[in-house]
């Protein structure tokens, strides 16, 4: 992606903002980032990973960022730092092509309702809708096309792209962000039977997202039926993600895409869930737990580690032929017990 006015930087400016040892030109200037093997001589690359250490010899970089451990190999300038990958995300920013830019205002098409509180260098796109009682902080940019639900409070510095849905009464924190197509405080999926037809029950509860959360397109959080739905502080959500009401979540935790999280379910805090991890309703997972991609969970982790379940993938003609004797392993089990009791008689 290309931005108007792109920034340069002396290599001397990046070491300072990493608080990185510079090895090579102080004076050097660089205009973008890249990878070891697509930089050129005006970008900076990184080497995070060792997979990638055959690509260093040749790169042509101005400068690359990687541990002291691999300077000796690095053909260019280099900026030594214990942790590269930290050093690549503050990196990224500085090049973010939506930074620096200065809020544009409220857009002639947006509809702002006259009782709405905007805090210092609000942004909101054209045709944007926001309700009665809203409470926008200092900094808070609305994307085009996005709708914020009476009552709604979105704290300073938060980011709202294109086409967002923020529902009643939803509390957002500071520095959120919110990606297109995300629904925060739809109704949770609350209904009675009486044996013939269903019978909606109202979502009284709300949502309430901490501070630093980011959540991704396509992704749904629900309100509570009764209490709010609670995500906590750094909670990062990746897209197509499913919270359902009343789910609690801890600080500082991750969910991949496709995440599925049933009613009344408590996730610590440093938890990660991978793509495409079930999580049934009612659990309770401890802080600290991680969960492979695809797993399902069914009962309550009280303990901290990694969790799978599932199998991986293998080719059809075995798959088939496990799949048989999966079917056959409570009878095996019961024979192999009657064994066992007969050899010990």
């Amino acid at each position: 992606m290309t931005r108007r006015d792109t920034p340069t930087f002396t290599l001397a400016d990046i070491a300072k903002h990493l608080g990185a040892s510079l090895i090579g030109d102080p004076d050097r200037r660089v205009s973008g980032l890249a990878t070891l093997k697509e930089a050129g001589p005006d970008q900076v690359a990184f080497l995070a990973n060792r997979a990638y250490l055959k690509d260093l010899a040749g790169t042509r970089a101005a400068a690359v960022l990687l541990h002291p451990q691999h300077g000796e190999a690095c053909p260019a300038a280099r900026l030594e730092l214990d942790n590269p990958y930290l050093g690549y995300a503050a990196l990224s920013r500085l090049f973010d092509p939506l930074a620096g830019r200065e809020p544009a205002g409220v857009h002639p098409s947006a509809v702002v309702a006259p009782s709405v509180t905007l805090g210092e260098g609000v942004e909101v796109g054209a045709n944007a809708v926001i309700e009665d009682g809203v409470i926008l902080g200092d900094e808070v940019s609305v994307g085009p096309g996005t709708v914020i639900g009476a009552d709604a409070v979105i704290g300073a510095g938060s980011r709202l792209h294109a086409n967002v849905t923020v529902c009643h009464g939803v509390v957002v924190g500071a520095r959120v962000i919110l990606h297109s197509g995300c629904v925060i405080g739809g109704d949770g999926f609350g209904f009675a039977h009486d044996g013939a037809r269903w019978h909606k029950i109202a979502q009284l509860g709300g949502v309430v997202l901490g501070d630093d959360v980011e959540v991704g397109s396509c992704s749904s959080i629900d309100r509570g039926a009764l209490g709010d739905t609670l995500i906590g502080n750094d909670v990062k959500i990746d897209c197509q993600v499913q919270i359902a009401h009343n789910v609690k979540i801890g600080d500082h935790s991750a969910l991949a895409g496709c995440v599925g999280i049933a009613g009344s379910t408590t996730v610590g805090r440093h938890c990660m869930l991978g793509g495409g991890v079930g999580l049934s309703g009612h659990l309770t997972i401890s802080d600290g737990v991680q969960v492979t991609g695809m797993s399902l969970v069914t009962n309550s982790i009280s303990e901290p580690g990694v969790y799978s379940s599932g199998t991986g993938a293998m080719r059809n003609a075995q798959w088939r032929k496990n799949a048989v004797r999966f079917k056959q392993l409570d009878d095996i089990a019961k024979r192999l017990s009657r064994l066992e009791k007969r050899r010990d008689g």
